[in-house]
């Protein structure tokens, strides 16, 4: 047997470990070779990373794992977050006597959590497996009392990547901004940071090959790669070699802080979801990384329709510069998400809103970056029944759209509602709460018909005055993975 009949049997062995299935045919009985639509299969295995939460001596931490039933998953599996430095090769502990994984779910369908407190909080790297896997999401929630960054800080932990983009960060005077890496692997990572602020790319050699160690995180201080004050800066995180998961810490003297994730990949077209209707003070920032200037049409999702913001019809964003603009309190008092389109030519652009809440010397900002649509099922958790807004805008046509509430990490039953969001509008909708809650729950948003959806969710917690919140946008979980369906053809052994 020569090495291309042993090539193609080798090929079709793995078509039918891929897909679980093939049908065994003679050559002479075959039917014509047909290429059947893939199949989407929940996936095996997911791996999230959370950044070091805080360098404050008062912060408190929680974590809050969640994973949605998913038909069609193994029986088996499990879930843990362990923090990074204890990883091994495995996924498990690398040493004898490692501490125990700060959380670990017992089971879909229910949140698990579990807490830290202070500033020597590690980074984490979480691992579901089996069941646990479809859908897997981590939030990691801080708050802290006084001080820089005071206030409610959320990310969604990530999974790693190659390549981030990260319009709103600073290096002005108050601003304490850092990039954190983690990378989960088992060989070290090189990282390039890129800074570009109002005029172009920042000089800087120190942001050129940052090393990440294995299972490790750095926080990368953005004052210490360039002198450069600039209030809106867009970071770019290109990783040379491996992978690393990224977020910005963006803290502020006097005016709170949270962090910010990355902006959906560059795009003509960006829906940045959720602004709380009693937002003071909105601040758009976009950047486009091309050789060709960008001209945005901005327009408000509210809850009446689109409706273009005063003063703020377009924007105009010059090739490799950070643009902002103020938009003032534009949501008036209502929900509202920010829709831009190209007002001719499609340049592909990144976007975040830094959004704040309060009054002078008692606010608090949250960032709100572009974001996919929630595709076919996305998930936030660790949800309160008093402190949380579900925002959901469908900015292209009319959509229904089922929300479930878990059960509380505590104890209480699953409920269930169904929405419509009219085109073109945004919608704070009453999203259930499980009866007989203890704990905190986890909300999970399905499309059911319609145009894309976009969505977000607002953790809200005021304290001595000081307006808290954090928000988190709903992209598509990634559940599940596409399968080719595929049959063997045998006759081609035979040519």
């Amino acid at each position: 047997m020569n090495r291309t009949t042993l090539s193609l049997f080798a090929g079709t062995a793995a078509l039918a470990a891929v897909t679980g299935f093939a049908a065994l045919n003679s050559p002479a009985a075959a039917p014509a070779h047909t290429a059947e639509a893939a199949a989407q299969l929940p996936v095996e295995r997911t791996t999230l990373l959370c950044p070091a939460p805080s360098l404050s001596d008062i912060a408190d931490t929680s974590y809050t794992s969640f994973t949605p039933v998913t038909k069609g998953t193994a029986s088996d599996g499990k879930a843990e977050l362990q923090a990074a430095t204890e990883q091994s090769a495995d996924g498990t502990s690398g040493k004898k006597k490692a501490s125990k994984p700060i959380l670990t779910p017992k089971a879909p369908g229910t949140p698990a959590t579990g807490d830290t407190s202070g500033s020597d909080g590690p980074a984490y790297v979480g691992t579901a497996e089996g069941r646990y896997a479809p859908g897997w999401t981590v939030q990691e929630t801080t708050e802290v009392a006084a001080g820089t960054g005071r206030g409610l800080q959320g990310v969604n932990c990530t999974s790693a990547d190659t390549d981030f983009w990260f319009p709103g960060a600073s290096t002005a005077s108050g601003r304490t901004d850092y990039v954190h890496l983690t990378n989960p692997d088992d060989s070290a990572a090189v990282v390039d940071i890129e800074l570009y602020g109002k005029d172009g790319q920042l000089k800087s050699t120190v942001g050129e090959g940052i090393t990440v160690a294995p299972h490790a995180s750095e926080p990368v201080l953005l004052s210490t790669l360039s002198e450069d004050k600039q209030t809106d800066l867009t970071v770019h995180v290109n990783v040379r070699s491996g992978r690393v998961g990224a977020s910005v810490q963006a803290l502020d003297d006097k005016t709170g802080g949270d962090w910010l994730a990355a902006s959906a990949d560059p795009s003509g077209s960006l829906v940045l979801p959720g602004i709380p209707k009693d937002a003071t003070d909105v601040r758009l920032i976009a950047f486009t990384d091309g050789d060709s200037d960008a001209d945005l049409k901005v327009r408000l999702a509210s809850p009446d329709g689109l409706i273009t913001p005063a003063g703020n019809e377009t924007l105009h964003v010059k090739a490799g510069m950070t643009t902002a603009a103020d938009l003032g309190n534009v949501t008036r008092g209502e929900a509202g998400s920010l829709v831009l389109t190209p007002t001719d030519q499609s340049v592909p652009v990144v976007a975040a809103l830094r959004v704040t809440r309060g009054k002078s010397g008692k606010q608090e900002t949250a960032y709100i970056p572009a974001t996919a649509p929630v595709g076919t099922r996305a998930t936030s958790a660790d949800n309160s029944g008093k402190g949380t807004t579900l925002s959901l805008t469908a900015p292209t046509g009319t959509a229904q759209v089922k929300v479930t509430a878990s059960a509380g990490s505590g104890g209480g039953k699953a409920v269930s509602k169904t929405f419509t969001i009219k085109s073109g509008t945004t919608q704070d909708v009453d999203a259930p709460v499980p009866s007989g809650l203890k704990g905190t729950y986890a909300l999970t948003v399905e499309p059911i018909s319609g145009a894309p959806v976009y969505g977000a969710r607002t953790l809200a917690a005021t304290e001595e005055g000081v307006p808290g919140f954090t928000i988190q946008t709903l992209p598509d979980d990634r559940g599940t993975v596409a399968v080719p369906e595929a049959d063997q053809d045998v006759s081609v052994l035979q040519k």
